[in-house]
């Protein structure tokens, strides 16, 4: 269908849900709703139903990387594209009361999420950075592979099984060895990239992985304060507290990619990094579970690899969580 035309006069937020198959939209405040496929035709005929709307922003929750061919085919139309995080845009159907769950009423739902919260718009990242984002989640997905077929193997009895899952572990390690490769070459390839690669594995516990991990997901690296990375990772600290209640303050959100490149990194620094061995040692004395400690030490690393890549400082070891 053609698109609907605007009778808003204020700056009109589209709310899209996404799909494999389908783009559910919804305007907010002229309430309009149409659908189209999730296909290169589709997606083009959406950018023509969102002329009526100039200015407009677009809202998507990530999805797995079906919002990426809707975000950039806005973007470069024109459009400002905020991609979200799905956890935000539940947590605020719940808020307003919306527990009902249907295309139409997601789309409505991401529509009033942006009308509310207004979340800041962020450019698409490149085509080099998308690259290597996607050999990032590929290498993911064949270590976990890899871990399932070695399970399975511990337990296999049947000669059949065992050389059918070692022929299976054979292949998922030479993926898992052609990705690194690839991995390699994509960082080799831009001088940016490479120099960012070796300061932040100047750092003692930060190896290959946590840096290419923050170089293809965290491009707020350097640019942010130490508050605002932290919250973005997710190692920010919250209150729980309500009345005379005081909770212990809790962790959650974030790019759990990056978190869980960076507890790794952070397990490692604690044994062979001085200052946050240091750092984790003084919180285990007075008292703090190791867990809580090694959060913080988490969030003392973020910190100094950003202040690291905000003034172009390698590691000598530095003082810069401050």
């Amino acid at each position: 269908m053609e698109g609907p035309v605007s009778d808003a006069n204020d700056r009109s937020i589209v709310g899209v849900d996404v799909s494999k198959a389908r783009l559910d939209l919804a305007v907010r405040p002229s309430g309009k709703r149409w659908s189209v496929d999730n296909d290169e035709a589709g997606i083009k005929l959406l950018v023509r139903q969102l002329k009526p709307y100039p200015g407009a922003l677009v809202v998507m929750e990530a999805t797995g990387g079906f919002e990426h061919a809707v975000a950039a085919a806005v973007s470069a139309a024109g459009f400002e594209a905020a991609i979200v995080n799905p956890r935000q845009v539940r947590d605020f159907g719940r808020a307003v009361g919306q527990l009902a769950k249907t295309d139409t009423i997601d789309a409505d739902l991401v529509a009033l999420f942006g009308e509310r919260v207004k979340p800041e718009p962020r450019p698409l990242p490149d085509e080099d950075l998308q690259v290597l984002q996607a050999l990032i989640a590929r290498r993911r997905q064949v270590i976990e592979m890899l871990t399932m077929e070695k399970n399975r193997a511990s337990m296999a009895r049947a000669t059949a099984v065992q050389l059918s899952l070692k022929r299976n572990i054979e292949w998922l390690e030479k993926q898992l060895s052609d990705v690194d490769r690839e991995l390699g070459d994509a960082i080799k390839q831009s001088p940016i990239w490479r120099a960012k690669e070796n300061l932040l594995k100047s750092v003692p516990g930060v190896g290959r992985i946590a840096s290419t991990t923050c170089l293809a997901h965290l491009p707020e690296l350097g640019s942010l304060n130490r508050k605002q990375i932290a919250a973005l990772v997710g190692v920010a600290p919250f209150a729980h507290d309500s009345g005379s209640y005081r909770g212990r303050r809790v962790i959650w959100g974030g790019r759990a990619v990056v978190r869980n490149a960076l507890y790794m990194a952070t397990l490692v620094a604690t044994r062979h990094n001085p200052v946050i061995r240091e750092f984790y040692l003084r919180l285990i004395q007075a008292g703090k579970p190791r867990k809580v400690a090694l959060v913080a030490c988490m969030r003392k690393l973020l910190t100094i690899l950003n202040a690291m890549v905000r003034n172009n400082t390698h590691w000598e070891n530095p003082q810069l969580a401050s």
